[in-house]
């Protein structure tokens, strides 16, 4: 009761945060500014994790999460596809930040790892719909994912230190926790349960970005006053 009770509670507040700082975001920003992306971004974060965290937690007030199995498979999938959009957008976002022309090898890259991750996610082998999931799959969907988490701690650290960019400074570094909070959780989560915890920091590594969304609203109308 008290593991339900405690999710529950934080997972709403989180989602709800989620959502409507989006949703202020894509209202306060000018059509395709960043802020905008960034409200978009924000919106399938939240809307994304949803359809995991809303089916656990009615889950663990309910018959527990064997007896989900499936509404939690079905929800971890669509969860696994929108964060994989999550981060292609957050690409775009540093593309536009900082003014990136060209290297159209880079976002062929990022666009095919996006789609070998959609595709290994919706491999029948996954078996979502299975309380137990195989392991190798588990690994095999998250390669192309945390090559695009590296990328981006690589173009995310160079490019604000290069621009003294004090609003993104530490872009790098929610990736970093996030991706470091995360992989244990796919690699041991099945034989040691209580790693499933690392989650709760991981999900304070995205509230991190979506803050850092806000800052750059604000930022926005602090040069507009200025202006």
């Amino acid at each position: 009761m008290a593991q339900a009770l405690a999710e529950s509670i934080f997972d709403a507040l989180y989602l709800t945060f989620a959502i409507i700082i989006g949703i202020y975001l894509i209202r306060k920003g000018g059509k395709g500014s960043l802020v905008r992306q960034f409200g978009m971004m924000a919106i399938v974060l939240g809307a994304g994790d949803s359809f995991h965290l809303v089916p656990r937690a009615v889950s663990l007030w309910t018959g527990g999460l064997e007896a989900n199995a499936a509404a939690l498979g079905i929800g971890k999938l669509i969860t696994s596809i929108t964060m994989t959009i999550f981060y292609l957008i957050l690409y775009y976002i540093w593309r536009e930040r900082y003014q990136i022309s060209g290297r159209k090898p880079l976002s062929i890259t990022m666009w095919t790892l996006t789609v070998l991750r959609i595709a290994l996610c919706a491999m029948p082998q996954n078996q979502w719909l299975s309380y137990q999931q195989p392991l190798l799959w588990g690994i095999l969907r998250n390669i192309p994912f945390a090559i695009m988490g590296v990328l981006l701690i690589v173009l995310f650290a160079q490019e604000a230190k290069r621009a003294n960019d004090r609003v993104f400074r530490y872009m790098w570094l929610a990736i970093t926790l996030s991706f470091a909070f995360y992989i244990p959780v796919v690699l041991f989560a099945e034989q040691i349960p209580m790693i499933g915890m690392l989650m709760i920091p991981k999900t304070l590594a995205y509230v991190w970005v979506v803050v850092m969304g806000l800052n750059l609203y604000r930022q926005t109308k602090k040069t507009e006053s200025i202006a």
